[in-house]
């Protein structure tokens, strides 16, 4: 079963709870499409080279072809506001499941406690696109045991 990862991946804390976290999903049996280790080819060649504007494209097409793709969308919601790139993902993941992979299941991980609105954590567009909410990577580990059949 593929899970794909979505996330913040712009520090090394970022990077480090990321990879923390694919590694616990990775034990108990997922395979993780994880953007910041698995999506390495558009640093090397050819794509190293490219202009700007061709090289963003290749990693929209590779990102989005590993969603669409995926069994499980993932998304850490982590932060003062979700990231936007993130987000944008969950919103193809979402209608990818809507017209095509029914049973895909679309998942938050939100272990901060900030919130962007008032009396709200999130945005309201993102928080009902997801099925499920987790608000540790335990909890989430939990569930994904429970929702899924490896």
């Amino acid at each position: 079963m593929l899970l794909y990862f979505a996330a913040p991946l712009f520090c090394s804390a970022e990077l480090d709870f990321n990879i923390n976290v694919t590694n616990k999903i990775e034990d108990i049996g997922f395979k993780v499409f994880l953007p910041q280790r698995d999506g390495d080819k558009v640093n090397k060649e050819p794509y190293i080279n490219m202009k700007t504007e061709e090289r963003a494209k290749e990693i929209f097409n590779m990102d989005k072809a590993n969603i669409f793709k995926s069994d499980i969308f993932l998304f850490v919601l982590d932060g003062r506001i979700p990231d936007e790139g993130a987000a944008v993902a969950l919103g193809i993941a979402h209608a990818h499941k809507e017209f095509v992979k029914k049973d895909r299941l679309l998942v938050g991980l939100h272990t901060d406690k900030r919130a962007a609105f008032m009396n709200e954590k999130l945005n309201p567009m993102i928080y009902s696109s997801l099925e499920y909410i987790a608000e540790s990577v335990e909890d989430l580990i939990n569930y994904l045991r429970i929702k899924t059949t490896i």
